[in-house]
């Protein structure tokens, strides 16, 4: 049984290798936050890094079967996010059969996501990633590691991230907000070097966990 559904896994990427889900999790938070965000991602993405992602943003709930079909989930908000039993151990399988999930820091996400990672791998620790590590070296460079894009609390931004035996299968940008630098302009109005940095550092991301 274990073989078949690890079979039925590597299908489901070979047949969606080049889409995104976005998850739609639950407890009130406002998972649809920055809406031009992804769309405008996916097509900086094909255009600079040789991408064919598909325009068109899947939305998927933690627990469904679905979320094999994406080789990266993206989860972003404002507020409280929960995983329940369901959720869980269908995103822990998720990942470890070589999913990767993005997080990205709207104000006010953080103590959520710290305490549902912490139900999603109890004994793994969000650590900060290291300047040299591969994430920030794809086409695009970032040899101080994560850039800033949007303040919140006058802190340093993080790049923090889970490793589950040696692959980093969660990438949380923590104090940087790189989803309002993807928005459009009208949106938050960040000057365009700052929103093309955002975009490099998401392009890299999306390079990462295609190859990873």
């Amino acid at each position: 049984m274990k073989k078949i559904a690890f079979l039925f896994i590597i299908c489901c990427y070979i047949s969606h290798a080049q889409e995104i889900g976005i998850l739609k999790y639950q407890g009130g938070g406002d998972w649809y936050s920055n809406p031009t965000s992804l769309p405008n991602l996916v097509k900086f993405t094909n255009q600079y890094c040789k991408t064919s992602i598909d325009s068109n943003i899947a939305t998927v709930t933690p627990s469904s079967i679905d979320v094999f079909n994406y080789p990266i989930l993206f989860l972003t908000g404002h507020g409280n996010v929960f995983f329940d039993n369901d959720d869980i151990e269908n995103l822990r399988n998720y990942l470890i059969s070589g999913g990767f999930l993005h997080i990205s820091d709207n104000y006010g996400l953080d103590k959520y996501i710290r305490r549902e990672l912490k139900k999603l791998f109890p004994k793994l620790i969000l650590q900060e990633i290291p300047k040299n590590h591969p994430i920030y070296n794809q086409t695009f460079s970032f040899p101080n590691g994560l850039p800033k894009i949007h303040e919140h609390n006058k802190k340093a931004p993080q790049g923090l991230g889970l490793f589950y035996e040696g692959r980093l299968v969660v990438f949380y940008d923590y104090e940087s907000d790189l989803s309002d630098g993807w928005e459009d302009q009208s949106v938050h109005k960040n000057p365009q070097e700052i929103r093309v940095k955002a975009l490099k550092m998401g392009a890299n991301i999306i390079e990462y966990a295609f190859k990873n």
